[in-house]
C-alpha cells in the first residue's frame, strides 16, 4: 500500500523564493531511492502560509529505509567540494547558508485503493 508523506514547511514572509530555488536545486536527488514513486513542492496561495512538500513511497518501509540512510544527503547543502571549509572563507566562496524555514509538521497518510 502506497503512503504519502507531507512535509509542511513554515516559511517566514518573503523566503518562498528562496525555498523553491533550494528545491530545485536538489529536485532529482530522492528519485533513485527504493519505493519512491513521486514528489511534489506546492506553494500556498490563500488559506495557509505553509508550503507543503508531498512524496509517495510505495510503502512505509521504503520512506524509512529512506530517511535511515538517504534524508541526510538530499537535504544537504553544496555537494562535497563546492564552497567553504569549516571556518574558512576565500574568495569565490559561498557564505554558509540560513535556514529558511521556522518550522515544519509531517503529515501522514496511507492511499486508500477503492
Amino acid at each position: 500500500m502506497s503512503v504519502v508523506k507531507i512535509n509542511a514547511i513554515h516559511v517566514p514572509e518573503g523566503s518562498g523564493s528562496e525555498l523553491e530555488s533550494r528545491f530545485a536545486a536538489r529536485k532529482h536527488s530522492v528519485d533513485g531511492a527504493p519505493g519512491f514513486e513521486g514528489f511534489q513542492l506546492l506553494r500556498p496561495v490563500s488559506g495557509d502560509t505553509r508550503y507543503f512538500v508531498v512524496t509517495t513511497w510505495a510503502d512505509e518501509q521504503s520512506f524509512q529505509d529512506w530517511q535511515a540512510n538517504g534524508a541526510a544527503a538530499a537535504h544537504a547543502g553544496p555537494p562535497a567540494g563546492h564552497g567553504p571549509q569549516a571556518g574558512q572563507r576565500g574568495e569565490g566562496a559561498e557564505a554558509p547558508r540560513r535556514p529558511v524555514a521556522s518550522g515544519a509538521d509531517l503529515l501522514e497518510f496511507e492511499v486508500v485503493e477503492l
